[in-house]
Protein backbone atom coordinates (compact mmCIF):
# COMPACT_ATOMS: atom_id res chain seq x y z
CA UNK A 1 0.00 0.00 0.00
CA UNK A 2 0.96 3.52 -0.71
CA UNK A 3 2.63 5.28 2.45
CA UNK A 4 2.70 8.93 1.08
CA UNK A 5 -0.29 10.90 0.09
CA UNK A 6 -1.07 11.82 -3.62
CA UNK A 7 -2.88 14.27 -5.93
CA UNK A 8 -3.26 13.90 -9.46
CA UNK A 9 -0.36 16.31 -11.74
CA UNK A 10 -2.93 18.14 -13.87
CA UNK A 11 -6.60 19.40 -14.57
CA UNK A 12 -8.95 16.81 -16.19
CA UNK A 13 -12.35 16.97 -17.21
CA UNK A 14 -15.64 14.66 -18.49
CA UNK A 15 -19.65 16.04 -18.92
CA UNK A 16 -22.28 14.42 -18.64
CA UNK A 17 -26.23 14.09 -16.97
CA UNK A 18 -26.97 13.82 -13.87
CA UNK A 19 -28.72 10.50 -12.92
CA UNK A 20 -31.25 11.95 -10.44
CA UNK A 21 -31.96 15.74 -11.76
CA UNK A 22 -31.20 15.32 -14.75
CA UNK A 23 -28.91 18.29 -15.23
CA UNK A 24 -25.75 18.53 -17.10
CA UNK A 25 -22.59 19.03 -15.80
CA UNK A 26 -19.14 19.24 -16.56
CA UNK A 27 -17.14 18.07 -13.49
CA UNK A 28 -12.86 19.09 -13.78
CA UNK A 29 -10.44 17.04 -11.40
CA UNK A 30 -8.00 19.08 -10.14
CA UNK A 31 -4.91 19.35 -7.84
CA UNK A 32 -4.91 19.40 -4.26
CA UNK A 33 -2.12 20.62 -1.87
CA UNK A 34 -1.45 17.89 1.12
CA UNK A 35 -2.98 16.50 3.71
CA UNK A 36 -6.57 18.87 1.86
CA UNK A 37 -8.54 15.58 1.00
CA UNK A 38 -11.58 15.35 -1.33
CA UNK A 39 -13.18 18.51 -1.51
CA UNK A 40 -16.55 18.99 -4.27
CA UNK A 41 -16.48 22.33 -5.45
CA UNK A 42 -19.57 24.16 -6.87
CA UNK A 43 -18.51 26.65 -9.44
CA UNK A 44 -22.07 27.66 -10.28
CA UNK A 45 -22.83 29.06 -6.84
CA UNK A 46 -21.61 32.51 -5.64
CA UNK A 47 -17.93 31.93 -4.27
CA UNK A 48 -18.17 28.67 -5.74
CA UNK A 49 -18.13 27.21 -1.98
CA UNK A 50 -16.43 23.61 -1.43
CA UNK A 51 -17.94 20.75 0.47
CA UNK A 52 -15.18 18.02 2.53
CA UNK A 53 -16.15 14.90 1.05
CA UNK A 54 -16.54 13.19 4.76
CA UNK A 55 -19.44 11.70 6.91
CA UNK A 56 -20.57 14.79 8.64
CA UNK A 57 -21.47 16.74 5.10
CA UNK A 58 -23.88 13.84 4.06
CA UNK A 59 -27.02 14.82 3.91
CA UNK A 60 -29.57 11.99 2.22
CA UNK A 61 -28.70 8.83 1.07
CA UNK A 62 -32.28 7.77 -0.14
CA UNK A 63 -31.27 6.56 -3.43
CA UNK A 64 -26.95 7.15 -3.16
CA UNK A 65 -25.06 9.32 -1.50
CA UNK A 66 -25.63 13.45 -0.91
CA UNK A 67 -23.23 15.87 0.67
CA UNK A 68 -23.76 19.33 1.57
CA UNK A 69 -22.60 22.51 3.11
CA UNK A 70 -25.26 25.08 3.73
CA UNK A 71 -27.18 25.80 0.53
CA UNK A 72 -24.56 24.21 -1.47
CA UNK A 73 -25.13 20.05 -2.43
CA UNK A 74 -24.02 17.88 -4.55
CA UNK A 75 -26.07 14.73 -5.02
CA UNK A 76 -24.94 10.90 -5.86
CA UNK A 77 -21.15 11.35 -4.66
CA UNK A 78 -20.26 7.75 -4.41
CA UNK A 79 -19.13 6.13 -7.61
CA UNK A 80 -16.90 9.60 -7.63
CA UNK A 81 -14.99 8.78 -4.52
CA UNK A 82 -15.29 5.29 -5.51
CA UNK A 83 -13.21 6.10 -8.33
CA UNK A 84 -11.06 8.72 -6.21
CA UNK A 85 -10.25 5.86 -3.47
CA UNK A 86 -9.65 2.82 -6.35
CA UNK A 87 -6.75 5.46 -7.92
CA UNK A 88 -5.17 5.86 -3.80
CA UNK A 89 -5.90 9.56 -4.56
CA UNK A 90 -5.99 11.54 -1.46
CA UNK A 91 -5.70 14.72 -2.19
CA UNK A 92 -8.17 16.39 -5.00
CA UNK A 93 -11.01 18.82 -5.82
CA UNK A 94 -13.81 17.88 -8.01
CA UNK A 95 -15.29 20.98 -9.75
CA UNK A 96 -18.83 21.34 -10.70
CA UNK A 97 -21.05 23.46 -12.66
CA UNK A 98 -24.06 21.80 -11.48
CA UNK A 99 -25.54 19.97 -8.52
CA UNK A 100 -24.34 16.20 -9.24
CA UNK A 101 -22.26 14.63 -11.32
CA UNK A 102 -22.82 13.00 -14.70
CA UNK A 103 -23.40 9.61 -15.05
CA UNK A 104 -21.94 8.32 -17.38
CA UNK A 105 -22.66 4.69 -17.96
CA UNK A 106 -23.83 3.67 -14.28
CA UNK A 107 -20.26 2.88 -13.45
CA UNK A 108 -16.85 4.31 -12.20
CA UNK A 109 -14.94 3.51 -15.44
CA UNK A 110 -15.32 7.10 -17.61
CA UNK A 111 -13.83 8.52 -13.84
CA UNK A 112 -11.03 6.41 -13.59
CA UNK A 113 -10.13 7.21 -17.29
CA UNK A 114 -10.38 10.62 -16.50
CA UNK A 115 -7.96 10.77 -13.25
CA UNK A 116 -5.34 8.08 -15.47
CA UNK A 117 -5.32 10.70 -17.93
CA UNK A 118 -4.63 13.33 -15.10
CA UNK A 119 -1.87 11.25 -13.94
CA UNK A 120 -0.51 11.28 -10.61
CA UNK A 121 1.80 12.52 -8.20
CA UNK A 122 3.45 11.63 -4.82
CA UNK A 123 3.64 13.77 -2.16
CA UNK A 124 5.91 14.73 0.51
CA UNK A 125 3.33 14.12 3.54
CA UNK A 126 2.73 10.42 5.11
CA UNK A 127 -0.62 8.92 3.99
CA UNK A 128 -2.76 8.69 7.60
CA UNK A 129 -4.33 5.42 7.54
CA UNK A 130 -7.47 3.91 9.69
CA UNK A 131 -6.27 0.73 11.13
CA UNK A 132 -8.32 -1.97 12.30
CA UNK A 133 -7.39 -3.03 15.51
CA UNK A 134 -10.83 -4.73 17.29
CA UNK A 135 -13.56 -5.80 15.40
CA UNK A 136 -16.12 -3.45 14.81
CA UNK A 137 -19.58 -4.93 13.67
CA UNK A 138 -22.67 -3.45 12.37
CA UNK A 139 -25.79 -5.10 12.64
CA UNK A 140 -29.56 -4.14 11.17
CA UNK A 141 -32.21 -6.53 11.99
CA UNK A 142 -34.89 -4.55 9.66
CA UNK A 143 -32.79 -4.37 7.09
CA UNK A 144 -30.75 -8.06 7.27
CA UNK A 145 -27.46 -6.53 7.21
CA UNK A 146 -24.19 -7.13 8.37
CA UNK A 147 -20.92 -5.20 8.05
CA UNK A 148 -17.72 -6.10 9.85
CA UNK A 149 -14.47 -4.75 9.90
CA UNK A 150 -11.64 -6.93 10.92
CA UNK A 151 -7.94 -6.24 11.34
CA UNK A 152 -5.43 -7.30 8.86
CA UNK A 153 -2.18 -6.24 8.82
CA UNK A 154 -0.98 -3.43 5.90
CA UNK A 155 -3.46 -4.21 4.07
CA UNK A 156 -7.29 -3.71 2.48
CA UNK A 157 -9.81 -6.03 1.37
CA UNK A 158 -13.41 -5.99 0.71
CA UNK A 159 -16.24 -9.16 0.72
CA UNK A 160 -19.74 -8.96 0.20
CA UNK A 161 -22.79 -11.42 -0.61
CA UNK A 162 -26.05 -9.52 -2.11
CA UNK A 163 -29.44 -11.64 -1.75
CA UNK A 164 -32.49 -10.06 -3.82
CA UNK A 165 -34.60 -13.15 -3.78
CA UNK A 166 -34.85 -12.71 -7.52
CA UNK A 167 -34.02 -15.34 -9.68
CA UNK A 168 -32.12 -12.91 -12.57
CA UNK A 169 -30.17 -12.12 -9.46
CA UNK A 170 -29.85 -15.01 -7.13
CA UNK A 171 -26.91 -15.04 -4.51
CA UNK A 172 -24.06 -13.20 -5.94
CA UNK A 173 -20.78 -12.96 -3.83
CA UNK A 174 -17.74 -10.97 -5.10
CA UNK A 175 -14.19 -9.49 -3.06
CA UNK A 176 -11.73 -6.91 -3.94
CA UNK A 177 -8.29 -8.03 -2.53
CA UNK A 178 -5.64 -5.35 -4.40
CA UNK A 179 -6.87 -2.03 -4.82
CA UNK A 180 -3.69 -1.08 -7.30
CA UNK A 181 -4.44 -4.41 -9.52
CA UNK A 182 -8.09 -5.07 -9.53
CA UNK A 183 -9.98 -1.87 -8.99
CA UNK A 184 -9.83 -0.29 -12.39
CA UNK A 185 -10.44 -3.59 -14.67
CA UNK A 186 -12.44 -5.26 -12.17
CA UNK A 187 -14.77 -3.19 -10.68
CA UNK A 188 -14.59 0.31 -11.73
CA UNK A 189 -16.46 -1.04 -15.14
CA UNK A 190 -19.64 -2.89 -12.87
CA UNK A 191 -22.85 -0.46 -13.51
CA UNK A 192 -25.29 0.46 -11.30
CA UNK A 193 -28.66 -1.39 -11.13
CA UNK A 194 -32.24 -1.32 -10.19
CA UNK A 195 -35.61 -3.45 -10.40
CA UNK A 196 -38.36 -2.62 -12.92
CA UNK A 197 -40.78 -1.80 -9.79
CA UNK A 198 -38.89 0.79 -8.54
CA UNK A 199 -38.39 3.16 -11.57
CA UNK A 200 -41.97 4.04 -11.51
CA UNK A 201 -41.74 4.75 -7.71
CA UNK A 202 -37.93 6.66 -8.49
CA UNK A 203 -40.03 8.54 -11.38
CA UNK A 204 -42.87 9.50 -8.85
CA UNK A 205 -40.15 10.86 -6.48
CA UNK A 206 -38.93 13.53 -9.32
CA UNK A 207 -35.76 11.37 -9.14
CA UNK A 208 -33.54 9.14 -12.30
CA UNK A 209 -34.53 12.06 -14.64
CA UNK A 210 -31.18 11.39 -16.43
CA UNK A 211 -31.53 7.86 -15.79
CA UNK A 212 -31.76 5.21 -19.06
CA UNK A 213 -31.14 1.50 -19.73
CA UNK A 214 -27.87 3.07 -21.09
CA UNK A 215 -26.76 4.00 -17.64
CA UNK A 216 -28.44 1.42 -15.38
CA UNK A 217 -29.03 -2.56 -15.35
CA UNK A 218 -32.51 -2.95 -14.85
CA UNK A 219 -33.88 -6.02 -13.67
CA UNK A 220 -37.16 -7.36 -14.48
CA UNK A 221 -39.11 -8.19 -11.33
CA UNK A 222 -42.81 -8.58 -12.54
CA UNK A 223 -45.11 -10.81 -15.50
CA UNK A 224 -45.91 -8.28 -18.18
CA UNK A 225 -48.07 -9.39 -21.17
CA UNK A 226 -46.92 -7.24 -24.16
CA UNK A 227 -49.92 -5.14 -24.40
CA UNK A 228 -49.48 -4.55 -20.39
CA UNK A 229 -45.53 -3.41 -21.27
CA UNK A 230 -46.44 -1.16 -24.30
CA UNK A 231 -48.55 0.23 -21.41
CA UNK A 232 -46.50 0.55 -18.54
CA UNK A 233 -43.82 2.20 -21.04
CA UNK A 234 -46.08 5.08 -22.29
CA UNK A 235 -46.78 5.72 -18.49
CA UNK A 236 -42.79 6.08 -17.17
CA UNK A 237 -42.14 7.60 -20.76
CA UNK A 238 -39.63 4.87 -21.77
CA UNK A 239 -37.69 3.90 -24.96
CA UNK A 240 -40.71 2.55 -27.13
CA UNK A 241 -38.00 0.01 -28.46
CA UNK A 242 -37.27 -1.38 -25.41
CA UNK A 243 -38.12 -4.64 -24.51
CA UNK A 244 -38.70 -7.11 -21.82
CA UNK A 245 -36.31 -9.54 -23.08
CA UNK A 246 -35.83 -13.16 -21.99
CA UNK A 247 -32.81 -12.89 -19.36
CA UNK A 248 -34.79 -11.60 -16.63
CA UNK A 249 -32.56 -8.14 -17.79
CA UNK A 250 -34.76 -5.20 -19.13
CA UNK A 251 -33.78 -5.20 -22.69
CA UNK A 252 -31.65 -8.05 -22.53
CA UNK A 253 -28.91 -5.86 -21.92
CA UNK A 254 -25.33 -8.03 -21.48
CA UNK A 255 -23.82 -8.31 -18.06
CA UNK A 256 -19.84 -6.88 -17.95
CA UNK A 257 -19.16 -9.52 -15.65
CA UNK A 258 -21.66 -12.89 -14.38
CA UNK A 259 -21.83 -11.18 -10.96
CA UNK A 260 -21.92 -7.31 -12.13
CA UNK A 261 -24.40 -6.41 -9.94
CA UNK A 262 -22.21 -7.87 -6.86
CA UNK A 263 -19.78 -5.78 -8.20
CA UNK A 264 -20.83 -2.77 -8.09
CA UNK A 265 -22.21 -3.29 -4.77
CA UNK A 266 -18.53 -3.18 -3.74
CA UNK A 267 -17.68 0.24 -6.43
CA UNK A 268 -20.54 1.69 -3.92
CA UNK A 269 -19.11 0.37 -0.31
CA UNK A 270 -15.66 1.70 -1.73
CA UNK A 271 -17.34 5.64 -2.37
CA UNK A 272 -19.11 5.28 0.72
CA UNK A 273 -16.06 4.34 3.05
CA UNK A 274 -14.20 7.06 1.40
CA UNK A 275 -16.41 9.47 3.69
CA UNK A 276 -14.02 8.56 6.63
CA UNK A 277 -11.50 10.79 5.84
CA UNK A 278 -8.66 8.26 5.27
CA UNK A 279 -7.89 4.58 3.85
CA UNK A 280 -8.47 1.58 5.67
CA UNK A 281 -5.96 -0.75 6.93
CA UNK A 282 -8.52 -3.84 7.46
CA UNK A 283 -10.77 -6.54 5.86
CA UNK A 284 -14.44 -5.51 5.28
CA UNK A 285 -17.14 -8.31 4.59
CA UNK A 286 -20.94 -7.41 4.26
CA UNK A 287 -23.92 -9.05 3.71
CA UNK A 288 -27.01 -7.44 1.93
CA UNK A 289 -25.12 -3.60 2.57
CA UNK A 290 -26.89 -0.57 1.21
CA UNK A 291 -26.39 2.98 1.29
CA UNK A 292 -27.94 3.12 4.36
CA UNK A 293 -25.90 0.65 6.40
CA UNK A 294 -22.69 2.01 4.71
CA UNK A 295 -23.30 4.56 5.95
CA UNK A 296 -24.22 4.01 9.52
CA UNK A 297 -21.04 1.76 9.56
CA UNK A 298 -18.96 4.60 8.31
CA UNK A 299 -19.63 6.41 10.77
CA UNK A 300 -18.56 4.10 13.58
CA UNK A 301 -15.22 4.10 11.31
CA UNK A 302 -15.24 7.70 11.40
CA UNK A 303 -15.68 8.13 14.88
CA UNK A 304 -12.97 5.31 15.49
CA UNK A 305 -10.72 7.20 13.05
CA UNK A 306 -10.78 10.55 14.99
CA UNK A 307 -10.66 9.32 18.33
CA UNK A 308 -7.21 7.55 16.99
CA UNK A 309 -6.42 11.03 15.47
CA UNK A 310 -6.33 12.69 19.01
CA UNK A 311 -4.20 10.23 20.41
CA UNK A 312 -1.83 9.92 17.39
CA UNK A 313 -1.96 13.60 17.66
CA UNK A 314 -0.68 13.73 20.97
CA UNK A 315 1.93 10.51 20.98
CA UNK A 316 0.15 8.78 24.01
CA UNK A 317 0.66 4.55 24.27
CA UNK A 318 -2.54 3.01 23.52
CA UNK A 319 -3.79 1.77 27.33
CA UNK A 320 -6.83 -0.01 28.76
CA UNK A 321 -6.64 3.22 31.37
CA UNK A 322 -7.79 6.05 28.83
CA UNK A 323 -6.97 7.87 25.50
CA UNK A 324 -5.14 10.88 26.75
CA UNK A 325 -2.71 10.86 30.25
CA UNK A 326 -1.25 13.75 31.84
CA UNK A 327 1.65 14.14 29.49
CA UNK A 328 -0.66 14.62 26.33
CA UNK A 329 -3.16 16.86 28.58
CA UNK A 330 -0.39 19.23 29.24
CA UNK A 331 -0.03 19.43 25.40
CA UNK A 332 -3.17 20.57 24.73
CA UNK A 333 -4.10 22.78 27.89
CA UNK A 334 -1.41 25.88 29.12
CA UNK A 335 -2.76 24.88 32.64
CA UNK A 336 0.26 23.40 35.72
CA UNK A 337 0.61 22.69 39.14
CA UNK A 338 -1.09 23.86 40.98
CA UNK A 339 -4.24 24.61 38.58
CA UNK A 340 -3.77 21.47 36.21
CA UNK A 341 -7.36 19.69 37.37
CA UNK A 342 -7.30 16.68 34.93
CA UNK A 343 -5.24 13.84 35.73
CA UNK A 344 -6.55 11.53 32.33
CA UNK A 345 -9.19 11.70 29.51
CA UNK A 346 -11.27 8.44 29.51
CA UNK A 347 -13.04 8.63 26.22
CA UNK A 348 -13.46 11.20 23.54
CA UNK A 349 -16.19 11.11 20.41
CA UNK A 350 -15.81 13.58 17.98
CA UNK A 351 -18.97 12.70 16.04
CA UNK A 352 -21.18 13.18 19.56
CA UNK A 353 -18.74 16.03 20.59
CA UNK A 354 -18.23 14.89 24.06
CA UNK A 355 -15.65 14.16 26.48
CA UNK A 356 -15.04 12.45 29.83
CA UNK A 357 -12.50 13.10 31.79
CA UNK A 358 -10.96 12.09 35.36
CA UNK A 359 -9.63 13.43 38.59
CA UNK A 360 -8.00 12.07 41.76
CA UNK A 361 -8.84 13.92 44.97
CA UNK A 362 -6.09 13.49 47.58
CA UNK A 363 -5.62 14.98 50.50
CA UNK A 364 -2.39 16.59 49.36
CA UNK A 365 -4.00 18.95 47.16
CA UNK A 366 -2.84 22.24 47.89
CA UNK A 367 -6.02 24.09 48.04
CA UNK A 368 -7.23 21.52 51.30
CA UNK A 369 -4.49 23.66 53.51
CA UNK A 370 -7.25 26.25 53.87
CA UNK A 371 -10.29 24.74 52.91
CA UNK A 372 -11.11 23.62 55.29
CA UNK A 373 -8.28 22.68 57.59
CA UNK A 374 -10.52 20.85 60.11
CA UNK A 375 -12.97 20.12 57.21
CA UNK A 376 -11.14 19.17 53.93
CA UNK A 377 -13.55 19.98 50.89
CA UNK A 378 -12.97 20.79 47.49
CA UNK A 379 -14.21 23.95 46.71
CA UNK A 380 -17.04 24.37 43.92
CA UNK A 381 -15.31 26.99 41.95
CA UNK A 382 -12.64 24.59 41.45
CA UNK A 383 -14.53 21.76 40.96
CA UNK A 384 -15.97 23.86 37.33
CA UNK A 385 -12.39 24.77 36.49
CA UNK A 386 -11.71 20.96 36.28
CA UNK A 387 -14.61 20.48 34.41
CA UNK A 388 -14.07 23.74 32.19
CA UNK A 389 -10.24 21.86 31.05
CA UNK A 390 -11.95 18.71 30.49
CA UNK A 391 -14.31 20.63 27.86
CA UNK A 392 -11.57 22.68 26.86
CA UNK A 393 -9.45 19.87 26.01
CA UNK A 394 -12.42 18.40 23.62
CA UNK A 395 -12.96 21.72 21.95
CA UNK A 396 -9.14 22.68 21.16
CA UNK A 397 -9.57 19.05 18.90
CA UNK A 398 -12.52 21.17 17.06
CA UNK A 399 -9.56 23.66 15.97
CA UNK A 400 -7.38 23.09 12.92
CA UNK A 401 -4.65 25.94 14.54
CA UNK A 402 -5.50 24.74 18.40
CA UNK A 403 -1.81 26.05 18.92
CA UNK A 404 -2.79 29.38 18.63
CA UNK A 405 -5.74 29.69 20.55
CA UNK A 406 -6.91 30.43 24.13
CA UNK A 407 -10.59 29.89 25.59
CA UNK A 408 -11.98 31.59 28.32
CA UNK A 409 -15.32 31.26 30.52
CA UNK A 410 -17.55 34.23 29.26
CA UNK A 411 -20.94 33.13 31.26
CA UNK A 412 -22.10 30.31 33.90
CA UNK A 413 -25.60 29.01 33.83
CA UNK A 414 -27.29 26.70 35.84
CA UNK A 415 -24.61 26.02 37.90
CA UNK A 416 -25.19 23.29 41.26
CA UNK A 417 -23.24 22.13 43.29
CA UNK A 418 -24.91 18.78 45.24
CA UNK A 419 -22.57 16.89 47.09
CA UNK A 420 -19.40 17.92 48.78
CA UNK A 421 -15.64 16.48 47.03
CA UNK A 422 -13.50 15.44 49.84
CA UNK A 423 -9.87 13.86 49.88
CA UNK A 424 -10.06 10.22 48.22
CA UNK A 425 -12.90 10.63 45.88
CA UNK A 426 -12.57 9.80 42.20
CA UNK A 427 -14.31 12.81 40.06
CA UNK A 428 -15.16 11.86 36.73
CA UNK A 429 -16.22 14.76 34.09
CA UNK A 430 -18.14 14.48 31.25
CA UNK A 431 -18.52 17.42 28.86
CA UNK A 432 -20.75 17.52 25.68
CA UNK A 433 -20.05 20.93 23.29
CA UNK A 434 -23.93 21.72 22.51
CA UNK A 435 -22.65 24.77 19.70
CA UNK A 436 -19.72 26.34 18.35
CA UNK A 437 -20.33 29.15 15.96
CA UNK A 438 -17.75 32.14 15.46
CA UNK A 439 -15.60 31.73 18.27
CA UNK A 440 -18.30 31.19 20.68
CA UNK A 441 -18.51 27.47 22.03
CA UNK A 442 -21.80 26.65 24.66
CA UNK A 443 -20.93 23.34 26.54
CA UNK A 444 -22.60 21.62 28.87
CA UNK A 445 -21.42 19.12 31.55
CA UNK A 446 -21.35 17.00 35.28
CA UNK A 447 -18.92 16.13 37.67
CA UNK A 448 -19.77 12.98 39.38
CA UNK A 449 -18.17 11.08 42.13
CA UNK A 450 -17.04 7.74 41.09
CA UNK A 451 -18.40 6.98 37.21
CA UNK A 452 -21.02 8.10 35.28
CA UNK A 453 -24.04 7.73 36.32
CA UNK A 454 -22.85 8.20 39.97
CA UNK A 455 -23.43 11.12 42.26
CA UNK A 456 -23.37 14.31 40.67
CA UNK A 457 -21.30 16.68 42.55
CA UNK A 458 -21.46 19.52 40.48
CA UNK A 459 -23.44 20.33 37.07
CA UNK A 460 -23.88 23.56 35.07
CA UNK A 461 -23.60 25.10 31.28
CA UNK A 462 -20.64 26.96 30.39
CA UNK A 463 -20.27 29.41 27.16
CA UNK A 464 -16.42 29.75 26.24
CA UNK A 465 -15.02 32.84 23.91
CA UNK A 466 -11.72 31.23 22.17
CA UNK A 467 -9.51 33.52 21.18
CA UNK A 468 -5.91 34.08 19.84
CA UNK A 469 -3.05 33.78 21.56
Amino acid sequence: MLEKQRTILKSASLSGVGLHTGNRSVMTFKPAPENYGIRFRRIDLENSPEIPADIDHVVDISRGTTIAMGNAKVHTVEHVLAAIRGCEIDNIIVELDSNEPPIMDGSAIDYVHTLVKAGFSEQEAMRDYLIIEDTVHYHSDTDKVDIVALPLKNDFRISLMIDFANPALGVQHSGLFDMENEFATEFAPARTFCFLKEIEMLKEQGLIKGGDIGNAIVIVDRQFTDSEFDTYKNKLELNDKIKIGTSGILDDTPLRFKNEPARHKVLDMIGDLALIGAPIKGQILAARPGHKSNIEFTKMLRKLYLQRKVVKKYQMLKSTNGVLDVEAIMKILPHRYPFLLVDRILEIEMDTQRIVGMKNVTFNEPFFQGHFPEKPIMPGVLIVEAMAQCGGILLMQTLEDAESKLAFFTTMDNVKFKKQVIPGDQLIFEMQILSFRRGFCKMKGKAYKGYIGGEVACEGEFSVAVVNK
